[in-house]
């Protein structure tokens, strides 16, 4: 039987192009997915997709994706109504503090998306680079925190966003580009290119050169565009999220490497008071962070359930 859920699946499939990238999407696995989908051709004995690379849906999935592009917005716009009907005090103000240099490029298109939904939420950026952002939610100087990991307080609740890769970036013309991947050794004898957090926030120190007993020379930058200029005049190496310079890699202002055989993967969540967890407007706030994400940032996944 056809419900909202299915609805939002042909919506990813259609989008994604992949069942992989459509489940991590919605939060699913591959074969969760997949079963969903079968299930639902099997009912209505009709094929929703072609099994091609990219995926494309067939007239049965056209129709079911005009359906959902027209019911989806009027059921979602329903639902938040509801939140607000089954509050106890009135939406206020939504103040979001990071702790992630580059957390503004996504997040400022999910805050005008968010705008839409709830325009009687003041919502406010707190100002600067915070090393230690959850520590604002007690001392109530902010309500929403990006942060890379959850911590253990009782009192935070931490809502997975999505996880991404951190590439080696190099000038094309440094000896390291020949390379398919970067290891430690390799940034030995390097100047690395950071930005000004401490060395808990920059997983590739913490994760990768550190353990391996490595301590490049180091050099702080505030600015993204910055760290990628000083990269690609031979300055030193980086590491930044793979969506992050996209679009410098396409220009080819620099080059990328994974780093290490299995990457370099980091996480983000959102974490809020654990008394504002369960408001509507929190919710639909984390909701539209993660939607707003994977549709405009390439090559992120889900976080894994025991991350």
């Amino acid at each position: 039987m056809l419900t909202l859920k299915h609805l939002r699946s042909i919506e990813a499939i259609h989008e994604t192009g992949s069942i992989t990238r459509a489940a991590s999407r919605l939060y699913l696995t591959q074969s969760a997915l997949s079963h969903q989908m079968v299930g639902l051709e099997t009912y209505y004995n009709v094929m929703l997709y072609e099994r091609t690379r990219p995926l494309r849906l067939t007239p049965a999935g056209e129709r079911l994706l005009e359906l959902a592009r027209e019911v989806a917005p009027r059921m979602e716009a329903c639902e938040r109504d509801l939140q607000r009907m089954s509050e106890r005090r009135q939406p206020g103000r939504l103040r979001i503090a990071v702790e992630c240099h580059t957390c503004y490029d996504w997040l400022m298109p999910a805050m005008d998306a968010y705008r839409s939904h709830w325009p009687e939420v003041e919502m406010d950026l707190v100002g600067g680079f915070h090393a230690d952002p959850v520590s604002l939610l007690a001392d109530d100087r902010a309500d929403l925190v990006i942060v890379s990991e959850p911590g253990r307080a009782r009192e935070v609740s931490y809502e997975p966003l999505f996880r991404y890769e951190m590439l080696a970036l190099m000038a094309s013309s440094h000896p390291l580009a020949a390379k398919s991947r970067l290891e430690a050794q390799d940034f030995a004898q390097e100047t690395l290119i950071t930005y000004p957090a401490p060395d808990r926030l920059l997983d590739l120190v913490r994760r990768v050169l550190k353990p391996a007993g490595i301590h490049p020379e180091r050099r702080q930058v505030e600015l993204t565009i910055a760290i990628v200029q000083l990269v690609a005049s031979r300055k030193g190496l980086a590491a930044l999220p793979a969506w992050a310079v996209a679009p410098f890699l396409e220009r080819g202002y620099v080059v990328a490497r994974p780093v290490t055989a299995h990457g370099l993967w980091s996480d983000l969540f959102a974490a809020v008071r654990s008394e504002d967890a369960t408001r509507g407007y929190v919710r639909d706030f984390v909701t539209t962070l993660r939607e707003q994400a994977f549709m405009s940032l390439p090559g992120i996944e889900s976080v894994p359930e025991s991350s």
